[in-house]
């Protein structure tokens, strides 16, 4: 049977919480993805759940729901039209348009990283076809790139597990060092280190710097005005 409970905690960076229910005498512990809702947890929020108990890690919700309203009201119909007068063609909801606003909105970043990522390999193959790159440096750029995203995936881990975090230095040196599309990937896929407003400022001065660096060391030869090596 399902209880009800409100939520005292919400961390939307590390994407879990804790309810307080009245029946159980600890805070339950719950995690985004057990979460069901049209809008994302938050403190105060009456919600619905089931409850487990994980070895000695105290409870944790599953099923997790914002509570129903079971009150309905109905509200009088209408009058009907006068004799003669002329109907109108029923106005679409403004929240239609609003919620199709906020879905193109949100979708303009992931077609933003998709196409620097395509120029930043467009750039790695220019590079090395003008033999400024040898070949077998793509295989150092797709291990350095599985090597963040594995960095991110782990990170993520620690922060639901409350253990010992990655420094967010090394992701950021990772990033500068060409495994910023991995970490774009692993932020997309993993939902980790999309909401921290200065670690997406820092993330981003990364893939400029290094997007600036891959340019001008292809384009250097260029400049000096000799053939490139």
């Amino acid at each position: 049977m399902k209880k009800q409970g409100t939520v005292v905690r919400w961390d939307s960076e590390k994407a879990f919480g804790f309810i307080r229910c009245p029946q159980i005498p600890a805070d339950v512990f719950f995690h985004l993805r057990d979460y069901s809702g049209p809008s994302k947890p938050r403190e105060g929020m009456q919600v619905m759940f089931d409850d487990i108990h994980v070895g000695g890690k105290g409870p944790r919700a599953l099923s997790v729901e914002p509570a129903r309203n079971t009150i309905v009201t109905e509200a009088p119909a209408p009058p009907p039209p006068p004799a003669g007068a002329e109907l109108l063609p029923p106005r679409q909801p403004a929240a239609r348009s609003r919620s199709q606003w906020q879905k193109r909105r949100e979708e303009r970043p992931l077609w933003i990283g998709l196409g620097l990522i395509a120029f930043w390999l467009l750039l790695w193959l220019v590079g090395i076809g003008m033999g400024r790159f040898p070949w077998v440096i793509l295989t150092a750029v797709v291990l350095i790139n599985l090597v963040t995203f594995y960095l991110y995936w782990r990170d993520k881990h620690a922060a639901i597990n409350e253990v010992q975090r990655t420094p967010e230095d090394w992701l950021h040196g990772l990033a500068v060092a060409g495994g910023w599309p991995g970490a774009w990937f692993a932020q997309q896929i993993l939902r980790h280190k999309t909401s921290k407003r200065p670690f997406r400022l820092i993330y981003w001065g990364t893939v400029a710097v290094n997007m600036l660096a891959l340019l001008a060391w292809i384009l250097w030869p260029a400049f000096l005005g000799a053939p490139a090596a």
